[in-house]
């Protein structure tokens, strides 16, 4: 048996990379490499088709393995990660009750957002009432204002409890950069308060009271180089400001917590993470501390919020179900999968049970969590890896050059790099250059959604519309110029009727038709498809029988010069919208003639769309 294996792999010599170009090369029968198989990312990096073991051999991601310094495969040696669920406290003993609730239902990490007049050690004690803090991870968050308050608070309850300091896991969210961020307010040095709450809570070894919240670049559009580059140069302010005000760097780096987003872009997210405890490591290494383990990143992310859309919202779960793969695949410490319906109410009783169940499902049924990063040796996630920890540092050192995190806030650089980035996906989607499914491709034709929409709402008293004098970020969803114009032909009252005008060529007059229906209904018009007419008088007559408001020819190339004079003449005189589906190489001789609205791939389809609501007076 062996020598007949022997034999077998004898008969297949190896390839080399220059016989793999030779022959993707003939393939091409003559097209350009790199403009057909070359990847071009928004990170800023290209990506080639395919990957060798020769692409991963100088590459230091290799060099370690899970738990060694510089973590890239992870700090720990399984892949076990917390389930959380986020509890707004409204009612303390109410929020008691459900954290108890779903304690019993898969959930071993709790995000309590709790506002400032409700913390209390009596509070406190009523809302951890009967939950096991040792076998939990519990973690806070607040208005900025309040979460030193909130520490200490926690603080005296821990002590109260007898639980051994160590085995109280979770953490406290202070960063009063997300002042900055959301509201444009100006942050005062942070050095002293940073060292009085690392020393409040030196004793609670696993409980972290420091948040870098770089999900809030997510949830504003950026890329994912950008929500990295910017959440090292986030984490390193930090440290800094510390370290200058005479904190020791392991007690500092201890005491941070990474909040990522994560987004629907599969392999990258992986390699983003990976990428992330690399590049932390080795910044926290840069301060010289005592021991590797402060080099450690403790990650925990949340499924993306700027991807979730209003219409057909349950693709949401699609969209956040391999975000939470992509998490769980990178080692993430704990991870929350935000609700399906979050977009447009607060979650309910089934959004909350099918997002944990999300996590659930990666655990007991795929057994995501026993084999430490499985991604490891992919000569794809390797490279990714190394290109966007090779890109974030770059954008790390801008920022650093700037003075740091916070003077790059000031300056407005980086709010103005992520809405820039924004901006691009916007446009990106509104040409269909990115896909939200459901939105702004294959939408529910006859789905209405205004009435679902329910006002949000917090008890934080924050101050919401308490804004300061810098750069905020902008935290459009992506899918929100296409729900403004679908929720306005909702609201108008009148639903306009798109017919399609059928006729000719079978596969181009289907394939067209087809485009067309996906094309209009994203404005939420109603559309009557057709098998095909044998004229276009008989199309148009049919049209209006019908009460269209807008008549799409859909034919041939060849066959539109004739078709379509001929249909629009047909409707002279009427009050009906034509279109002629396609870019067909008589469209100078059409316009030539009057026809001016034309629907095609190249088209930017929020603008054609909106254009078409002005002129039905929508």
């Amino acid at each position: 048996m062996a020598d007949n294996k022997e034999k077998l792999f004898t008969d297949f010599p190896p390839v080399s990379t220059e016989q793999w170009m030779e022959k993707v090369t003939a393939d091409l029968k003559g097209a350009d490499f790199e403009k057909r198989l070359v990847w071009r990312t928004n990170e800023g990096f290209k990506v080639m088709p395919f990957y060798r073991q020769e692409d991963i051999q100088n590459l230091k991601t290799t060099d370690s393995l899970p738990g060694e310094f510089p973590f890239v495969r992870g700090t720990k040696t399984s892949n076990k990660w917390f389930v959380r669920q986020e509890i707004e406290v409204t009612e303390v003993k109410e929020a008691n009750k459900k954290a108890l609730d779903i304690l019993n239902k898969g959930i071993d990490s709790i995000g309590f957002s709790i506002s400032g007049d409700k913390i209390s050690k009596e509070n406190m004690a009523e809302l951890l009432k009967d939950i096991h803090l040792e076998a939990i991870e519990v973690n806070f968050r607040s208005c900025q204002n309040e979460i030193v308050k909130l520490i200490k608070v926690l603080v005296e309850y821990f002590k109260s409890t007898g639980i051994a300091p160590e085995k109280i896991q979770g953490s406290a969210n202070y960063d009063p950069f997300s002042k900055t961020l959301r509201k444009g307010k100006e942050v005062e040095p942070i050095g002293k308060e940073v060292a009085e709450i690392v020393a409040l809570t030196a004793e609670f070894k696993n409980f972290r009271v420091i948040g870098v919240n770089a999900f809030q670049f997510n949830n504003a559009g950026s890329y994912i180089s950008q929500e990295l580059g910017f959440a090292l140069a986030y984490g390193n302010e930090f440290l800094s400001q510390a370290v200058d005000a005479g904190v020791a760097i392991d007690d500092v780096a201890e005491k941070i917590k990474f909040n990522f987003g994560v987004g629907s872009n599969y392999f990258m997210e992986i390699a983003k993470f990976r990428a992330a405890r690399m590049l932390w490591a080795n910044i926290v290494a840069a301060y010289q501390p005592t021991c590797d383990c402060a080099a450690k990143m403790r990650i925990h992310a949340f499924t993306s919020e700027w991807n979730q859309t209003i219409y057909d919202a349950h693709v949401n779960l699609l969209r956040s179900q391999t975000e939470a793969m992509s998490a769980s695949i990178a080692g993430v410490d704990s991870l929350t999968v935000v609700p399906f319906d979050n977009s447009y109410k607060k979650a309910d009783e089934f959004s909350e049970r099918i997002a944990r169940n999300q996590q659930l499902l990666l655990k007991e049924e795929s057994h995501f969590d026993k084999i430490v990063d499985p991604s490891a040796g992919s000569y794809y996630l390797e490279n990714l890896t190394a290109s966007i920890a090779e890109q974030a540092w770059k954008l790390f050192l801008t920022v650093e050059d700037k003075g740091g995190f916070y003077a790059a806030l000031k300056e407005g650089f980086i709010q103005n790099e992520i809405k820039t980035s924004l901006n691009n996906r916007l446009s990106d989607i509104a040409k269909r250059k990115e896909i939200l499914l459901g939105t702004n491709q294959f939408p529910n034709f006859n789905e209405f959604a205004a009435s679902k929409i329910e006002k949000g709402g917090s008890n934080c008293s924050c101050g919401s519309n308490d804004k300061g004098a810098l750069a905020a970020l902008d935290f459009s969803r992506g899918a929100v110029q296409f729900e403004a114009l679908r929720l306005a032909t909702e609201n108008s009252g009148k639903r306009p009727k798109v017919f399609m005008l059928t006729i000719g060529n079978l596969a181009m007059r289907l394939a067209r038709s087809q485009f067309s229906s996906n094309f209009f209904a994203c404005a939420g018009y109603e559309i009557i498809d057709n098998l095909g007419f044998t004229t276009p008088e008989e199309g148009v007559a049919a049209a209006r029988e019908a009460g269209a408001d807008i008549i799409v020819i859909c034919s041939s190339d060849e066959e539109y010069a004739e078709f379509a004079p001929a249909a629009f003449n047909a409707i002279a005189g009427g009050k009906e919208l034509f279109v002629v589906a396609g870019a067909p190489e008589c469209a100078d001789e059409l316009k030539a003639k009057g026809i001016t609205n034309f629907i095609n791939v190249r088209s930017n389809v929020l603008e054609t769309l909106q254009g078409f609501n002005k002129q039905l007076g929508i």
